[in-house]
């Protein structure tokens, strides 16, 4: 039997020609995140772009991780000479016990290899525990160059710092790393296929000057305080930086607006309900990536959930698309490559049995 997919309420055109398909993390349905090797399959799947997350070593060097804390993502625990570097630390208001890249030099992190966060959901990638190490920022931009080159073409980096200022009062500075780094690459300037990325407007602010690559601005849940915002006393949330006054705001230090993709459209009875967040940045010609597409069943709309292991990711991305976001930002690139291609070639019934 087949049904007519949800289709939404409204819809707006991309600021950009061809909407990127940007890995989130590299290919982190199959690898483990944040590894070389999956920042390659993500280029060999037809990635865009690579998206990584940036925290510091004690010593100031940048490395690739999604968070300070290391125990989810590598074999740290594993290693007793570390054993005494365990530690408890308030980051942003929430209580964490590990091992912090920020307690770790650089060659004690070159002991560490790299682990599947979602071991249970993700078997494939977990049989690859282990055989990466966690890498430096620099030694990133040097692979996404070497394989520009080799590919023929040009391979984004989509840059995150974390916590910038929970790091910044740990006496370790993210910015001043990232630009040393992005100049010793000769990236800094507009032509460079890199974008650097926060959810602390305050860093942004204080990059707008520094640097020439686009800026762009997350968006996490509404009901939420950026970090910074909040250490600061200032009481705005996403939702006000989400609003129409909000974007014009961010409009004077940012190129662009990165959205969890349940700010854009969210399933309401069955049917998928468009905000206005899209059509409202592209008001203030802000470019809109949404984040993070996941093939897996539990991470998908309700209406996009026709599998018990794996949904309609293609389908949930062609609607997005539809919506006129400019980037998608995904764990499965090679799906949401395919279902970006397909669109492209023009409108067509979709349909899902």
């Amino acid at each position: 039997m087949t049904t007519q997919m949800p289709r939404p309420t409204r819809r707006t055109s991309s600021l950009a020609v061809t909407p990127a398909v940007v890995a989130h993390r590299g290919a982190s349905g199959y690898l483990p995140e944040h590894t070389l090797a999956a920042y390659r399959a993500a280029i060999a799947l037809g990635a865009d772009d690579i998206e990584l997350d940036l925290v510091s070593t004690r010593d100031g060097v940048l490395l690739a991780r999604h968070e300070q804390e290391l125990s989810r993502t590598t074999d740290v625990a594993d290693h007793p000479e570390l054993a005494g570097l365990r530690t408890t630390k308030l980051v942003n208001g929430v209580e964490t016990t590990g091992w912090f890249a920020d307690d770790l030099t650089l060659e004690q992190v070159r002991r560490l290899r790299a682990r599947e966060r979602l071991a249970e959901l993700r078997p494939g990638s977990a049989a690859h525990d282990g055989l990466h190490q966690v890498p430096t920022f620099d030694e990133v931009l040097t692979m996404v160059g070497e394989e520009s080159v080799a590919r023929g073409r040009s391979i984004g980096v989509m840059v995150e710092l974390k916590d910038p200022a929970w790091s910044a009062a740990q006496g370790l500075s993210l910015v001043d790393p990232l630009v040393a780094d992005l100049r010793r690459h000769g990236l800094d300037h507009s032509r460079s296929r890199v974008t650097v990325m926060t959810f602390e407007p305050t860093a942004l602010q204080q990059l707008a000057p520094l640097l020439r690559v686009p800026l762009v601005q997350l968006l996490g849940e509404l009901d939420r305080r950026p970090a910074d915002l909040a250490a600061l006393g200032d009481p705005r949330t996403f939702a006000d930086l989400a609003s129409p006054a909000g974007l014009a705001e961010i409009e004077r230090y940012a190129d662009g607006i990165g959205a969890r993709h349940s700010l854009v459209t969210r399933d309401v009875a069955g049917r998928m309900v468009a905000s206005d967040l899209v059509r409202d940045a592209h008001r203030e010609w802000l470019g809109v990536h949404v984040w993070t597409l996941r093939a897996e069943a539990a991470y998908l709309p309700a209406p996009f959930r026709d599998q018990a292991d794996h949904g309609d990711l293609a389908g949930y991305a062609t609607l997005l698309l539809d919506l006129g976001v400019d980037g998608l930002i995904t764990d499965h690139p090679d799906v949401v490559v395919a279902a970006r291609d397909a669109h492209s070639v023009g409108p067509r019934v979709r349909t899902a049995s």
